[in-house]
């Protein structure tokens, strides 16, 4: 290792259900290793993602990296007592990746020896003084869309250490595939002229499915397939009921977490993020990269990946008609279909490739460096 490279520890929940796993891999594994030397730090290891960091000679550690804020008199006492496992790693910046409003990891990482501690704000929670103090902990807080600096980070001076920076995909993984056979049309017996709808995004309230499903069972010849972890079983109990209710357990199909996304894309027809909130939407540029068009809420994350009617629809949140009317309008005319998916591809290519995504956070890393 070079005498200057920068040793930066990332550290995120985990790579089982942690959403922004595959977000922290892309960037980690694609870092200029003449000027970085990425480590990931895990609450519990485990994971496709964990081990494809390992075999690529990422280290991987599963060491605490915050602790319970109460009691606060013993606070530092206890962050003292963690970062004491961090000091022989020397690790120059911490990049933390945990979504909760926790402000115990950058106590512990300075604690570490830590010159500095960045954050990803990777959701639409805001308001607590938890959220402030973390962000007012921060050396640089890195913003997943353009909207959080006004909404989150206007005061305090806050707004001076955040940068915004969109997120990226390998187009090398996420690419149009002509050759992919379509397994799930067979395996589920679904005639050749029947249209395919595909929701990749973890079975969780947020997420609003119900309107999805609505919009399903209004349609004729329609299959939905979803994808993702399944966070609440109660909300699973919830949309199994409605699904059963509507009279559409044949058209709807739960497959839980999928390992090859790409080829799942490539056998659908279009693809729809239903979300009530959406910090930004990785999952619609994974589609667009397929040369997949989409349909997505009308809220901020979307807003700014989809030109609405040039690269795919946005429809208003819950409104399930709305949705109903612009799945038609793909089904109706292949043409459109076939246009707007492409002009889906290339935007992907023009905003959102990964080298873009990796560049700004290295041009970040080193403009904290500068500063030592």
């Amino acid at each position: 290792m070079a005498e200057n490279t920068i040793r930066i520890l990332f550290t995120i929940p985990n790579f089982i259900t942690a959403g922004s796993g595959r977000v922290l891999a892309n960037i980690v594994q694609r870092l200029d290793k003449n000027k970085f030397k990425p480590s990931v730090c895990v609450l519990k290891k485990g994971g496709n993602i964990m081990h494809e960091l390992e075999a690529s000679g990422i280290q991987v550690l599963e060491i605490p990296f915050k602790v319970a804020a109460k009691p606060y008199t013993s606070l530092l006492s206890r962050s003292w007592e963690a970062a004491k496992l961090y000091k022989p790693y020397d690790f120059d910046i911490w990049h933390s990746y945990n979504y909760s409003a926790d402000y115990t990891e950058p106590i512990i990482a300075r604690l570490a020896g830590s010159k500095a501690w960045v954050y990803t704000k990777k959701s639409m929670m805001w308001g607590t003084r938890a959220w402030i103090l973390k962000s007012l902990l921060a050396s640089r807080i890195i913003a997943d869309n353009r909207d959080m600096p006004d909404l989150f980070f206007n005061k305090y001076g806050l707004i001076r250490k955040t940068r915004v920076i969109p997120h990226g995909i390998p187009l090398d993984k996420y690419y149009p595939r002509k050759d992919v056979k379509n397994a799930l049309r067979e395996k589920f017996n679904i005639p050749a002229g029947d249209f395919l709808i595909g929701c990749v995004a973890h079975i969780l309230p947020v997420k609003d499915h119900p309107t999805l499903i609505d919009a399903v069972a209004q349609l004729k010849h329609t299959h939905l397939f979803l994808a993702g972890y399944f966070g609440e079983e109660s909300y699973l109990a919830s949309l199994n009921k409605q699904i059963e209710t509507l009279g559409i357990s044949d058209r709807v199909h739960f497959l839980g977490q999928i390992g090859n996304i790409p080829e799942f894309l490539n056998q659908m027809d279009v693809k729809v993020l239903p979300s009530k909130k959406e910090a930004f939407g990785v999952a619609l540029i994974e589609a667009m990269a397929c040369g997949l068009p989409v349909i997505a809420s009308d809220i901020s994350g979307p807003q700014q990946i989809i030109e609405d009617g040039i690269s795919g629809f946005l429809f208003p949140q819950g409104d399930s008609k709305a949705l109903v009317n612009c799945i038609k309008k793909f089904q109706e005319d292949p043409d459109l279909r076939i246009r707007l998916g492409a002009a889906a591809l290339k935007r992907v290519k023009d905003q959102f490739s990964i080298e873009k995504e990796v560049a700004a956070h290295e041009r970040l890393y080193l403009e904290i460096a500068g500063r030592w």
